[in-house]
C-alpha cells in the first residue's frame, strides 16, 4: 500500500480517539507477557515527525517474528490517551515492502543547507594552525567514505538532532559557538577545542543506522559512539605515523580525554569527567546545542493550544510557549 505526502497522517497530526489506517515504522518491537499471561507486543511507531508507543494486545508469536526490526508496517487500530500519554492500540500489523513507500515520510532530514554547513565545518578545522592536531583533522576531512557518513548522519536516535544531516547540523553549530567565545578564554587551546567538537561524535558514522528508520547498528550498540570514535583517531594517527608524520602521544590524549568526557558526567555515559579547559568547553557547548535543540523542537512539536507544553521527560519539566517579543 503506497503512501504519499499528501494522504500520509503523521503522528504528530494524530489525536486522541482516532481511528488509525497507516503505514509507519516499527521500531524495537516486544514480545511480552500480561500478569494473566497472554502476549502482547510493545513497539515504537514512527515517521519523520516523531514516534508513539505502539501496543497490540492478545497478539501471537507468529505476528512477532513476521515484523521487521525495523521496517515498515501497515498498522490498522486507535489512538488513545493512557496515564496522559497518547498511544496506539494495534488491532492488525503487516509488514509493508520499502519499495511501495515514500521514505521522505518517514525519516526526518535537518532544513539546513548541508553542502554549506560541510563547507563551512572545512574551513574552520582547516584553519587549525597545529601542525599535529591538524593533520589528523585533515586526515578525517579526506576519508570521503567518512565524511560522506558525517554529513548523513543524525545527531541522535531520539535525544537531539535526530534527523538525517542532524550530526553535522549539530558539530556545526557547536563549532559556530566555539568560534564565537574563544577569544574570550584565550588560555584555553583553541585548535584543541576546535577538533574536538569536529571529532567527539565521529563514532556516531558507525553507531547509528538510518536506512529506513533510526537504530543502533549491532557494533554501535556493543561498543557505542564515544569509544568508537576514539578507535577512530587512533587509527587515522597510526596511519599518519606509517606515512611519516608525527603524532605525539599527549596529543591524543588530550584529543581522547575531550572525546572520553564530552558527556560531562558519569550517569551520562561518559567514561571519564572533564579535567582539561577544553574538555569543559566542548561539553558544555555540547550540552548547550543538544539542550537548545530539545527545547526547541519540543515546542514547535507540540500541538495544543496551551501556553505551555506537555512534560518533557529528558528536560524534567514542561516548556512556556509563549513569545514574549510579539513574533510567532
Amino acid at each position: 500500500m503506497a503512501q504519499t505526502v499528501h494522504t500520509h497522517k503523521f503522528i504528530n497530526q494524530i489525536q486522541a480517539g482516532e481511528t488509525v489506517n497507516e503505514v509507519y515504522v516499527v521500531r524495537e518491537p516486544i514480545l511480552r507477557s500480561t500478569s494473566r499471561g497472554d502476549l502482547y507486543i510493545a513497539m515504537f511507531l514512527c515517521d519523520r515527525t516523531g514516534q508513539l508507543n505502539g501496543r497490540m494486545w492478545q497478539a501471537s508469536e507468529v505476528v512477532y517474528k513476521s515484523l521487521p526490526k525495523p521496517g515498515f508496517v501497515h498498522v490498522q487500530g486507535r489512538s488513545e490517551l493512557y496515564q496522559n500519554n497518547l498511544q496506539i492500540v494495534v488491532n492488525t500489523i503487516a509488514a509493508i515492502d520499502p519499495s511501495k513507500v515514500n521514505v521522505e515520510n518517514y525519516l526526518a532530514r535537518t532544513t539546513k543547507n548541508c553542502e554549506q554547513m560541510f563547507k563551512e565545518v572545512q574551513e574552520t578545522v582547516g584553519a587549525i594552525r597545529h601542525p599535529q592536531i591538524g593533520a589528523l583533522c585533515k586526515a578525517f576531512l579526506a576519508d570521503k567514505n567518512l565524511m560522506k557518513g558525517f554529513c548523513s548522519a543524525p545527531g541522535g536516535m531520539k535525544m537531539h538532532h535526530d534527523c538525517i544531516g542532524g550530526l553535522l547540523e549539530h558539530t556545526h553549530s557547536m563549532l559556530s559557538v566555539a568560534k564565537a567565545i574563544l577569544p574570550l578564554y584565550p588560555r584555553v587551546q583553541a585548535d584543541m577545542v576546535l577538533a574536538g567538537i569536529f571529532l567527539h561524535d565521529m563514532g556516531k558514522t558507525e553507531e547509528l543506522a538510518y536506512d529506513m528508520a533510526f537504530s543502533y547498528t549491532d557494533s554501535g550498540q556493543l561498543i557505542g559512539h564515544i569509544s568508537k570514535t576514539l578507535l577512530m583517531i587512533h587509527r587515522k594517527a597510526d596511519a599518519l605515523r606509517a606515512a611519516g608524520t608525527k603524532i605525539d602521544a599527549e596529543i591524543l590524549d588530550a584529543l581522547g580525554h575531550i572525546v572520553l568526557s564530552h558527556h560531562g558526567e558519569y550517569e551520562f555515559g561518559s567514561p571519564k569527567l572533564p579535567a582539561t579547559a577544553e574538555a569543559f568547553m566542548v561539553y558544555y557547548i555540547d550540552d548547550l546545542d543538544a539542550k537548545m535543540d530539545q527545547v526547541t523542537s519540543a515546542i514547535d512539536d507540540d500541538m495544543s493550544e496551551s501556553n505551555w507544553t506537555a512534560w518533557q521527560n529528558a528536560l524534567q519539566t514542561r516548556l512556556y510557549r509563549k513569545r514574549v517579543d510579539g513574533q510567532k
